[in-house]
């Protein structure tokens, strides 16, 4: 059963607002929050979809990590390797940043030398390090070091007066506005505004008497609602939510999150939209419900990519095991490369995935070559390699 807005009854039938809002707000099955929004006291109720959807996902995880555990660990990071460039170039996306995967693979196999600047390489950086970091996230001065790693250096670049000018967030007043320039909402002003906002938006997040998927849910909410930076908000606010799928369930949904986004983009925005209206009362629950609908559809949809590339890896693996005098080991390897990689894989990566010597592996990949089933692809300097498919 759809949730029935509360802006949807406002001019249909005032009494029956009136009551619904009540109703929703004294069950004893609402979360409150201590925290405003147009001078409502903000809320959440434990629809029945929201507890239908957290098993959803949480089903989900559990049939992504078998899953996981029946592939070749070299395809898992080759796949991880792939979900998490497309997730930067789709958050930088959604904000109308363009960026390519070429530009994102060099950073990629530079990240860990950052001799020079690039563009997004804090981004990059960042994402990288979902999967084995730790991130504090207690208090305004954490949210700041995100965005200062995250996106800083990428805002200025692109318009120096959106540097933050406050003490740690902005400190004059911030518009999210359309393509057409009209102004669908306004940040939280002043900064003492913001800061208390953020304060309270974080006790939320770190409440572990709401269950996990709600507080990423309602702090994604929050972020956007009190805007605390000029610029730089939403792949921010997006990277957080981010990494705590990533700490909470299986790493690799962590960059599976912005592609969801992309894709449901018309709805995210709307539920932004709804919760901002004066005449929702503060009630976030259409929010919660939209979010954990993307969240439960990224988790569908990495089930959904795991499972094909499986399927397709022990189908083309049966099929070169038949091809007479070829290298299976290293076939099977590429093959991974393949069907897993946006590139293929590196000589370091199948040196170490076949624990064979640099000068092994060039006479075999040579092999591998004069029978017609090698791909090289170039990344900077370095070269990925990965099983014709298309000749099989």
């Amino acid at each position: 059963m759809e949730y029935k807005l509360l802006s949807s009854l406002y001019y249909k039938d005032i009494n029956q607002y009136n009551k619904l809002y009540t109703t929703r707000f004294t069950n004893e099955n609402t979360y409150h929050f201590n925290i405003k929004i147009n001078d409502n006291e903000a809320f959440c109720c434990l629809d029945s979809q929201i507890f239908s959807l957290c098993d959803k996902i949480s089903k989900a995880d559990k049939y992504i990590y078998a899953l996981s555990s029946q592939l070749p660990s070299a395809a898992i990071t080759q796949f991880a390797a792939k979900s998490l460039v497309d997730e930067i170039i789709l958050t930088n996306d959604i904000e109308g940043v363009y960026s390519t995967r070429k530009e994102i693979n060099l950073i990629l196999n530079d990240v860990k030398k950052r001799n020079s600047r690039k563009r997004f390489e804090g981004l990059v950086a960042k994402y990288k390090m979902l999967s084995r970091t730790e991130i504090s996230l207690n208090n305004c001065e954490d949210i700041r070091r995100i965005y200062d790693e995250l996106v800083l250096s990428e805002v200025v670049e692109d318009d120096p007066d959106n540097m933050p000018d406050g003490a740690i967030f902005r400190k004059e007043i911030a518009e999210v506005t359309t393509s057409t320039q009209k102004v669908i909402h306004k940040g939280l002003y002043p900064e003492e505004k913001i800061t208390d906002y953020m304060e309270q938006s974080l006790k939320i997040l770190n409440n572990e008497d709401i269950h996990i998927l709600i507080r990423i849910a309602i702090f994604h909410y929050l972020f956007g609602y009190i805007h605390p930076f000029y610029d730089g908000n939403g792949r921010t606010s997006r990277f957080i939510s981010s990494y705590l799928l990533s700490k909470n369930y299986e790493y690799i949904i962590g960059y599976r999150l912005s592609y969801t986004i992309k894709e449901n983009i018309s709805d995210y925005y709307e539920a932004f939209k709804i919760c901002n209206n004066p005449k929702s009362k503060g009630d976030l629950t259409p929010f919660v419900i939209m979010f954990l609908k993307i969240i439960n559809k990224s988790f569908e949809n990495l089930l959904d990519a795991l499972y094909k590339r499986k399927e397709n890896l022990e189908k083309y693996f049966s099929i070169v095991s038949k091809i007479k005098g070829i290298d299976k080991d290293l076939s099977y390897v590429l093959l991974q490369g393949a069907l897993f990689s946006n590139l293929g894989i590196d000589k370091k990566d199948l040196c170490n995935t076949l624990e064979i010597s640099e000068s092994t592996l060039s006479k075999r990949l040579k092999a591998i070559a004069k029978l017609g089933y090698l791909i090289v692809k170039k990344n900077g300097r370095v070269n990925h390699y990965s099983f014709n498919i298309d000749k099989l």
